[in-house]
């Protein structure tokens, strides 16, 4: 059953609606920031990627670890999971997604796109997913909990909304990039690495700015003009040989946290 959690800033120009724990709707001033379900380009608005990132295909859905072998699709299996509201306010709203490990989950890409049926993980862990608005800011703030050690890959995945037209910009640093750049890598993605910021320079509204913690990566990935994903990742995979394994991959503190914030200037 869907379930939309409505947020709204303290000056009432800013309003963000989440469904299910996916942020759906972000708007500054009645403009929509997110890419909307439904139109052309991805079937979501935003989505995690955890505890893999990229795809698995190619190491035989297997990824090593110190409990066993782990059977993981593309971005892991986080998205198969469905998150629990906490609690939520007139500013915040705040979700948990709760793993045993070992517990089968169904895999919704099989048959037609996975040869795995089901996905599992071999360690317990909580999830959680966090939103505060703030006027012009929306922060997201992502806590993982679990065992010492436990690895790890984290990502998140929002779409933002564009012009259509072809001519929106990103910049990180003294860099920028097109959207013609983007889609040349195609499903790799375009990396842009070692940096917690990026603007996209919008041609029929205000810029938004990207700012994390944590991740210190990003990627940029499109396939047509009216929506960018942008992505931060702790780790960039198409650099790797998809050789899936623990010496690969974060190693956990037992308490981890993450954080997004995204800014309409």
């Amino acid at each position: 059953m869907k379930n939309v959690v409505l947020l709204i800033s303290e000056d009432k120009q800013s309003e963000v609606k989440i469904e299910n724990g996916e942020l759906i709707s972000f708007k500054k001033e009645n403009q929509e920031y997110i890419h909307q379900k439904g139109s052309k380009g991805w079937r979501k608005s935003d989505d995690e990627m955890f505890p893999i990132i990229g795809p698995t295909d190619k190491n035989n859905f297997k990824v090593h670890t110190k409990n066993g072998d782990a059977v993981q699709d593309q971005h892991g299996m986080l998205r198969e999971m469905v998150y629990t509201l906490v609690s939520s306010d007139k500013k915040s709203a705040n979700f948990i997604k709760k793993y045993q490990k070992n517990t089968q989950i169904t895999n919704s890409k099989f048959p037609e796109k996975s040869t795995e049926a089901n996905l599992f993980w071999p360690f317990d862990f909580s999830f959680e997913k966090n939103f505060k608005l703030d006027n012009d800011i929306l922060t997201i703030n992502f806590i993982i909990n679990s065992e010492k050690r436990m690895p790890f890959m984290l990502g998140y995945h929002p779409a933002f909304l564009l012009s259509e037209t072809g001519k929106e910009t990103l910049v990180s640093g003294d860099k920028g990039f097109t959207l013609d750049e983007i889609y040349k890598a195609g499903a790799n993605a375009f990396p842009v690495l070692n940096t917690d910021k990026i603007i996209l320079k919008n041609s029929d509204k205000k810029d938004l700015e990207i700012t994390t913690k944590g991740f210190n990566n990003f990627m940029l990935w499109t396939e047509v003009d009216n929506m960018i994903c942008i992505e931060p990742i702790t780790q960039y995979t198409s650099y790797t040989d998809q050789k899936f394994s623990e010496e690969n991959m974060s190693l956990s503190e037992e308490k981890n946290s993450f954080s997004v914030k995204i800014k309409v200037l």
